[in-house]
Order: structure tokens, then C-alpha cells, then sequence
């Protein structure tokens, strides 16, 4: 081809640069936003709309942001972003989690590295300082992910005014009368001396030894049952040896059958329905049922703990099951919550023999051999066989004392405390509780999860199912990086606590911060304060110890930022949005301190997303050890930010999360395909003008008014999908959109109009205000996943360069006019291209052949009855055949009754000739200055030169 006729194509021309160089080029964005006070100018331009008020859950201040944090924080900017286009005021203030013993177990440790020795008030100081550190670098992180949000203004919960009001919420719960002190026992952390929340709690498999123990029977009791008083024992069954020295009863349920069996001269009393399994796990070769008695019938019979000189009487408890065991259960009030109920039934002792540090007291009770064993027995400690441990000392006294029956092994799941990831132990100690079922509060909030809307649908039940099990909550936690709990004691230790003192010394830590509790006097705390009637005076008095739970913390945000309107936020909030664990963690604290204070639920609408996970569906979190570090920054290093997020929204969140660089390479896959959709737009409208060059509608080619119509479908579907947070649905969408309707078809037929006819021929300026359109409407649809690459490509295809000061995320969600609804051109033109791949067919034959090259080297003749549906369609669209086809020519001709048929000719043989600038087949050619062309291209040329 002539030189000269090559330069009067119409070729794409644009700066937006074909390869993304996300990683390099994506911060310079980030900066340009933080310039350009991007959130505030979305929040400005939405002033006067309704608000949707998306509440941030708390990330904790401790590391890098972990990959499944972005997921989180991903989902809730593509959130806000699309509403944010709908005119909705969109507030997001971001917040963090700040108190707490993840953070103090790190300042510890670097104190003990030194062997420092520190106050209180130093070791909070430092712990403040490493969680500022914290949210400095999650800050960054989370801008780097292309999160806006109120940055300047985030709320952390160590904020002096953020901790008094978490003492003003925790002052209603005193108001109601639902806080009290009680020894009870509690989840207990060994290694952090502890007490922990049923939210801190995560259960793992566990290997335990499980071993049945003989008490014998003895007294009067025995004879009136007319049982044998010669070896006689009752029977318990447990998995936790460490706590037969805290043993006070044996729990039989009243209902069940017990039975007294003789084997080689012993009895033993168990369960009926447990007595051959019984049996079998303790080796009785033969064995006779000598008496049976109703488990009621056993109440009060007294047996001998096996080496502690003390009564162990048999009491009843209708928990009791037959699920295994014995069907007698050992009973330890100051061990289980079960036992403690029933402790407190029959005026036991809560007998708690073990310390802080998880090891046996010398309290005058426990045998010398077990002092200072420790309780804590991992999976480790059993597979080096230390014998060093309180299992093993327990086993040893009950061998040597004969009352050792059976011992094995036992696979079970079992509490482990979230941080440290051991098995707890339960203990009784003072701690402080709420009481949750108090004048119906378990209930009220059962009511309010009714009126909540959950997505997915299961949250509720789930949701549901958490509260009706949950015990009291324990809420002091044995730390000093938290809020204190507003408690004083006398020198009794007897408790005083009031929810006016409470909110008093509030508006002091408002002032101060909670450091003041512990570098202060009861006096000087209480100073300027009426104390209550029937307390004593505030120089009798000290500040207690305890800090509050710090899902207390959390759960108080609602109260702390949408009631008070920070950062334009409102009460309550219209959407909680975190992982699905949460459903025993924020979202239901949130719930409970909500219900209390407010009596209403703080949020109208929850959804719950899942894990990441690896490709073997093994949840990937902060502590796994993985090849390649799972954080944020690692993988922003290796994709850049909008991958990251195009896979985050290729993802149906309602289940886990899959990562693997093959499933990278398949998003990467997509997201050029997007990149380069929009480039093929933008490069292609380097000469239009819209308000010079558009085509009105009606006067558009019917081809360009299917691809709106088409739009039209893209931007409804996608609305909907992001309204339903079914953003796996907008990925789908927008990558069959841009496959389908546009590469292989839409795009691929215009090609020829856009390069070779003249340059302002009104065909052409059709297309060019179709893709106007298109582009417009697609950069927008995309502008809350890909939040880089729209911004970009919307800067270049309306201003020609990298900025403009009109950015992609101040436009409004794209409007669909009433006229690209047309639905008979779009049937008529979806006919004609579901013939393409047939015609395609032929062409393909004769390319396998070498009779062709190129589809422009072919002709195509369709016949057939007139009023047949692919003839009506080729028909209605006949001038626009050749470019549906990509062909240089198609004829329809009508033939009644006759089968439809396509048949493929090469234009060589029918006696056309090339145009050597648009490479059709044409009858003819004419002589222009520049070579012989078409009669198109003749036009185009003239036209060019005027």
C-alpha cells in the first residue's frame, strides 16, 4: 500500500498507554486523590442527598494489613462508591481497634527482650505508641488499595473522648442492674493469665486423655439401696485429669437408669445404656448386673474423692447424657460452668486449686506431689510424654491409690484461646459479669436480629444461634493496655460500683485519658464526686485493676461515632459489613451494648463475607505460614492495587475466598481485556466532539443503536448486582460485555467504518457516538472495582491527559435513555449476529484451503423464503451485512419455500477487484491523486481534502 493512502486512514490515536504498569504508576494516583481532597469532594458533591451510612468495623493495630483485611476493607469502598454515584451521602470514617492483649503481649515481650522494668503508666504509653505506629502504616496501605475514606479523621478507640464513652455505655449496663461480681468460672488464658470472651475463643482438634475413676461408695446410703458394701464404686468418666483434685460431687441424671455390675469381685455403678461400652473401654471380661436403680434413687449416696480425704456425694443434673462416659459425671464447681450451677444447687464449695498461671496452689488442700504442676498440656507436651505436667501427676496419684480403671487417648475438639492458640483451662475467679437474660434483654435482642436485614440470609440464624447460647458475659480481662473498669475496693475487697460514678469519672478520662485511672488515688479519682449512699469514703477506697473486655471497645463505636455524628455519620448505621466470624464477635457486641443503651439494634443491614483460603480451602490467616507473605503489600507489589480488587469482585463473597497465582493469571486475564476495551474506545474517539459530532439516536446506524441497547442492558444489570452486593455478578457482566458484545462483535465490525470512511462521514460519527456512550457508561460501571484504571481512562478519553479535575468517581451512575430501549432493532440485529459464527464457518473453510486470507477476501449470499426469521433479519439490517460479517460484500436474495442457505464465495472469482486502502473487493476502481480506490474510499479522500 502507497504510503500516501496509508496516512489517510482514520488510525486510533490516544496516550492512555496500552500496558498498565499498575504497580508503578498506581501511587502516583493515590497522591493526586490526596491532593485533590477526593472524599471530601464526593462528600461535598452529595451534601444535599440521603445518606447511606456504612459503619467500619475496627481492624486491630498490630501488623501489616493481612490480604483478607483488604478483602474487607475492599468490599466496603466498592460499596460506598457505587452509592456514592447514586447521589447518595456516603461518610465513611475509618477506625481502629487499638486496646487489648495482642499489643500488650508485643510491648511485654520487648521489655522483657531488655530486661526493663516499667510501670503501669510506662507500658501503656508504649503500647499507645506501638498502635499509633500501627495505624500510620495500615493508613498508607489501605490508601495504596484505593480505600477513600476520612483518613485525616479516623476514630481509634484509645482516643480519650472514644474511652469515655465506652465507660458512658458501660454505665447503663450498671443502670440496668445487669453488672455483677461473681467467682464463676471463665475461659481462661494460661499464658496470658486471662480471662477471655466467648468471641476470643476458637475451637481446634485436641488429643486429651480420657480416664474412668473409681470413687468408692460408702455410708449408710449404700445398704438402703440395697447395694453391696464390698467394693463398691461409682464410676466417672473425663477428659480433663487435672481437675479430679477440685472434685466435690458425682452428677447423675434423675431419669436415667443405673446399674450396679459385679466383675472379678468389684462393682461398679454406671449407666444402663452405658454398660457394655463401659466394658469394653475398661476391659471387664465377664461382668453381672447385680442391681438396677433410678438415677433419682442415688441423690445423696456419699462417696471418697481417690486421694483427697473428703466427701464426693452423688447430686443430680438433668444435663447429664448417655453420649459417653459413664453416664456419672465428675463434678468441679470452681471447673465448668455446668458444675458450677450445680455447686451453687446444693451449697457446694466453688473450689478453684489452681493459679493464674495455670499451676496447682499450695493451698493445704493438694497432695505436695502437685504443687506447681501446670495444667497447661498441649498436643506438644503429650508427643515429648512430659511427665512434668498436672495430668500426669493426677494419673500417678490415682494409680497409686488404685482408683485408676482405664486411661486412653481421646480426639476431640476443644477450646483454645484465639491469641496464643493453646487449649484454656476453665477456672473460678472474681470476675466481673452481665447478665444477659435480666428483664428480657436476651430476648429484646433476639427481636431486634428479626428486624434486621442479613446478607446472606443465614447470618441471622447464625446470628441467632450465638445469642441464645451465649453464657453471662464475662467482661474483665486481667490487663493493663485497656479501659479500667470503674470499680473500687475497700480493704475487705468488697466491690463498689455505681453508673453515675461511672460517668463521672468519664468526663475525667474525656479530659485526661484512662491513664489517669492508673496513676491516680481512689481520692483523687472520686474527688469532686458524690459518692453514693453506703459508700465509704473515697480515702477507704482503691481503683480497681480489671480493664473492660475490649469487644466492650468495639462494640461501643456505634455510640462513640454514629451517635455523635462523626464525620457526618448517623445512628444507627445502615450497613454492618465484616467476615463472617463476627457474627460472635463485633456484630454482636455492637448488638448487646446497643440494646442496653439504646434498645435498638445499631445497624438496619449486616452482610458477612468469607475467608481467603488456599487452593486446598485452608483458611490462609494472619498466624499460617505461608511461602509468600500474605499481606497487603505483597501482593500489591506483585498485581497492583485494581487486580487485587477485580479478583476481590470475581469472588461471590458469600463463600471462602480462593488465592493462588493461577487464579491471579486468570483475573490478570480479564483485567487487560477490560484495560484494552476501554483504550480501543478512547483511541478511537480522538476526533470526536460530542457536543459537535454526535448523532442523534433515531439517526444512528442500527448496528450502533444495538450496542446502546446492549449498554442499556449492561448499566441496569450491574446496577442491580452492586445493590444485591453481588459484585461477582458486575465482574461477569462487564467481562462478557467486553468479550462478547464488544471484542468479538461490536468492536470487531467497526473497524473498517472507523478507519477507512471519511473522516466526518455521518456513518462514521455514528459509531463514534456509540462508543462516546459506551465508554462513558462502561468507565463509570467499572469506576468502584477498578477504581485506578477508570479514573485513568476516564482522564484520558474526556481531557487527553493522565489528570483532570472532573475525576471518573465525582460522575453520577449512568443514566439509560428511553430510546435505546428500542427492542425490535435489537432482535432484528441479535439474529443477524448469532449467524456470524455459521458464516464464519464457511470462512474458515476456505481460509483452511488457502482460497482465502482474510474475510474481506470473501463474498456472502444468503437465500432462502422471504418470510423465514433469518431472512426478516438480514433483511431488516441489508446495508449493514458486509460489515456484521466483516466481508467485502453480501447479498440477500429471497427465494420462496426454499431452505435458508449461506454460501461463501472468494471475491477473486467473481470478477472483483481489491481497493489497495480499505482491502474490499469491489467491482470497480477509480484514479484519485493518491492511486486507484473504491467508490468509497474516493469519497472519503474528497472529503478529506476539503
Amino acid at each position: 500500500m502507497p504510503t500516501e493512502l496509508k496516512d489517510t486512514l482514520n488510525l486510533p490515536q490516544t496516550d492512555f498507554p496500552m500496558r498498565a504498569n499498575l504497580v508503578s504508576r498506581e501511587p502516583t494516583r493515590v497522591e493526586h486523590w490526596t491532593k485533590g481532597r477526593l472524599y471530601h469532594r464526593i462528600q461535598k458533591r452529595n451534601a444535599g442527598g440521603p445518606a447511606f451510612v456504612l459503619h467500619d468495623g475496627p481492624p486491630f493495630t498490630n501488623n501489616d494489613v493481612h490480604i483478607g483485611t483488604a478483602l474487607n476493607k475492599a468490599l466496603k469502598d466498592i460499596t460506598l462508591r457505587h452509592r456514592s454515584m447514586k447521589g447518595f451521602r456516603t461518610p465513611y470514617v475509618p477506625g481502629w481497634d487499638c486496646h487489648g492483649l495482642p499489643i500488650e503481649q508485643r510491648v511485654v515481650r520487648e521489655i522483657q527482650e531488655k530486661k526493663e522494668t516499667v510501670s503501669t503508666a510506662e507500658l501503656r504509653a508504649r503500647c499507645d505508641a506501638f498502635s499509633e505506629l500501627w495505624i500510620e502504616k495500615q493508613t498508607a496501605q489501605f490508601k495504596r488499595l484505593g480505600v477513600v475514606g476520612d483518613w485525616e479523621n479516623p476514630y481509634r478507640t484509645k482516643a480519650p473522648a472514644f474511652e469515655a464513652d465506652i465507660l458512658r455505655t458501660f454505665a447503663a449496663f450498671i443502670d440496668s442492674g445487669l453488672v455483677y461480681r461473681s467467682k464463676k468460672p471463665v475461659y481462661w488464658s494460661i499464658p496470658f493469665e486471662t480471662a477471655l470472651a466467648e468471641a476470643e475463643i476458637e475451637y481446634k482438634e485436641h488429643t486429651s486423655i480420657a480416664i474412668w475413676v473409681k470413687f468408692k461408695a460408702v455410708g449408710a446410703k449404700v445398704a438402703a439401696l440395697g447395694l453391696p458394701a464390698e467394693n463398691l464404686s461409682v464410676v466417672i468418666w473425663t477428659t480433663t485429669p487435672w481437675t479430679i483434685p477440685a472434685n466435690l460431687a458425682i452428677a447423675v441424671h434423675p431419669q436415667l437408669d443405673y446399674v450396679c455390675v459385679e466383675s472379678a469381685g468389684s462393682h461398679y455403678i454406671v449407666a444402663a445404656a452405658l454398660l457394655e461400652q463401659f466394658a469394653k473401654d475398661c476391659g471387664l471380661e465377664s461382668h453381672t448386673i447385680v442391681k438396677t436403680v433410678r438415677g433419682s434413687d442415688l441423690e445423696g449416696l456419699e462417696t471418697r474423692h481417690p486421694f483427697i480425704d473428703r466427701a464426693s456425694p452423688v447430686v443430680l443434673a438433668d444435663y447429664v447424657t448417655t453420649e459417653s462416659g459413664t453416664g456419672c459425671v465428675h463434678t468441679a464447681p470452681g471447673h465448668g460452668l455446668d458444675d458450677y450451677n450445680t455447686g451453687l444447687k446444693y451449697g457446694l464449695e466453688i473450689y478453684c486449686p489452681v493459679g493464674d498461671d495455670g499451676k496447682y496452689l499450695d493451698d493445704g488442700r493438694i497432695p505436695a506431689e502437685l504443687v506447681g504442676l501446670s495444667t497447661l498440656e498441649t498436643v506438644e507436651a503429650l508427643a515429648k510424654k512430659q511427665t512434668s505436667t498436672a495430668n500426669v501427676g493426677v494419673l500417678k496419684l490415682l494409680a497409686a491409690n488404685g482408683a485408676l480403671l482405664a486411661k486412653k487417648k481421646y480426639e476431640h475438639s476443644y477450646p483454645h484461646c484465639w491469641r496464643s492458640k493453646t487449649p484454656i483451662v476453665f477456672r473460678a475467679v472474681d470476675q466481673w459479669f452481665v447478665s444477659l437474660d435480666k428483664d428480657g434483654l436476651r430476648q429484646r435482642a433476639l427481636e431486634a436480629v428479626g428486624k434486621v436485614k442479613w446478607v446472606p440470609a443465614w447470618g441471622e440464624n447464625r446470628m441467632r444461634g450465638g445469642l441464645e447460647v451465649r453464657p453471662d458475659w464475662c467482661i474483665s480481662r486481667q490487663r493493663a493496655w485497656g479501659v479500667p473498669i470503674p470499680a473500687f475496693f475497700d480493704s475487705t475487697r468488697k466491690a463498689y460500683i455505681d453508673g453515675g460514678v461511672a460517668r463521672a469519672v468519664a468526663d475525667r478520662v474525656e479530659k485526661l485519658g484512662s491513664n489517669c485511672w492508673f496513676e491516680s488515688t481512689a481520692a483523687q479519682l472520686l474527688e469532686g464526686i458524690a459518692l453514693p449512699q453506703g459508700w465509704p469514703a473515697a480515702t477507704e477506697l482503691t481503683p480497681g485493676a480489671d480493664t473492660l473486655d475490649v469487644w466492650i471497645d468495639s462494640g461501643s463505636s456505634h455510640a462513640a461515632v454514629l451517635s455523635r455524628g462523626m464525620g457526618g455519620s448517623e445512628w444507627p448505621a445502615d450497613l454492618y459489613l465484616e467476615g463472617s466470624d463476627q457474627h460472635r464477635g463485633w456484630f454482636q457486641s455492637s448488638l448487646w451494648t446497643s440494646m442496653i443503651a439504646k434498645g435498638a439494634a445499631p445497624y438496619r443491614q449486616v452482610l458477612t463475607h468469607g475467608f481467603i483460603v488456599d487452593q486446598d480451602r485452608n483458611k490462609i490467616s494472619k498466624s499460617s505460614a505461608y511461602e509468600k507473605p500474605q499481606t497487603l503489600d505483597a501482593y500489591v507489589a506483585r498485581h497492583g492495587a485494581d487486580v487485587i480488587r477485580l479478583w476481590i469482585s470475581s469472588q461471590d463473597f458469600r463463600d471462602d475466598f480462593p488465592v493462588s497465582e493461577e487464579i491471579f493469571g486468570h483475573v490478570g486475564e480479564t483485567y487487560r481485556l477490560l484495560r484494552n476495551t476501554l483504550r480501543f474506545q478512547i483511541s478511537n474517539l480522538f476526533d470526536f466532539d460530542a457536543a459537535r459530532d454526535a448523532v442523534p439516536f433515531a439517526e444512528m446506524n442500527p448496528v450502533d443503536r444495538w450496542a446502546l441497547n446492549r449498554t442499556a442492558t449492561l448499566i441496569a444489570q450491574c446496577d442491580a448486582a452492586y445493590e444485591a452486593f453481588e459484585f461477582h455478578r458486575v465482574y461477569q457482566l462487564c467481562n462478557q460485555f467486553c468479550s462478547v458484545t464488544l471484542s468479538s462483535t461490536y468492536h470487531d465490525v467497526l473497524k473498517d467504518r472507523l478507519y477507512t470512511f471519511a473522516r466526518r462521514s455521518r456513518a462514521r460519527r455514528s459509531a463514534q457516538t456509540a462508543l462516546h456512550h459506551i465508554f462513558s457508561a462502561l468507565s463509570r460501571v467499572l469506576a468502584p472495582i477498578l477504581v485506578f484504571t477508570a479514573d485513568e481512562a476516564w482522564s484520558f478519553g474526556t481531557g487527553g491527559t493522565e489528570f483532570v479535575d472532573d475525576p471518573v468517581h465525582l460522575q453520577s451512575w449512568p443514566e439509560i435513555p428511553a430510546e435505546w430501549l428500542e427492542p425490535g432493532n435489537a432482535a432484528a440485529v441479535d439474529a443477524v449476529v448469532a449467524l456470524r459464527a455459521p458464516v464464519n464457518e464457511r470462512l474458515e473453510a476456505l481460509r483452511k484451503n488457502g482460497s482465502i486470507g482474510k474475510g474481506l477476501d470473501a463474498a456472502v449470499a444468503f437465500t432462502g423464503d422471504a418470510d423465514g426469521p433469518e431472512m426478516r433479519a438480514l433483511a431488516a439490517l441489508a446495508d449493514s451485512l458486509a460489515e456484521m460479517f466483516i466481508v467485502s460484500q453480501a447479498t440477500v436474495t429471497p427465494a420462496a419455500g426454499a431452505p435458508f442457505v449461506i454460501d461463501a464465495k472468494i471475491c477473486e472469482t467473481i470478477g472483483l477487484v481489491r481497493c489497495p486502502r480499505c482491502w474490499r473487493w469491489v467491482e470497480k476502481l477509480y484514479s484519485t491523486e493518491t492511486g486507484e480506490t473504491c467508490p468509497r474510499c474516493v469519497e472519503a479522500l474528497q472529503l478529506a481534502n476539503n
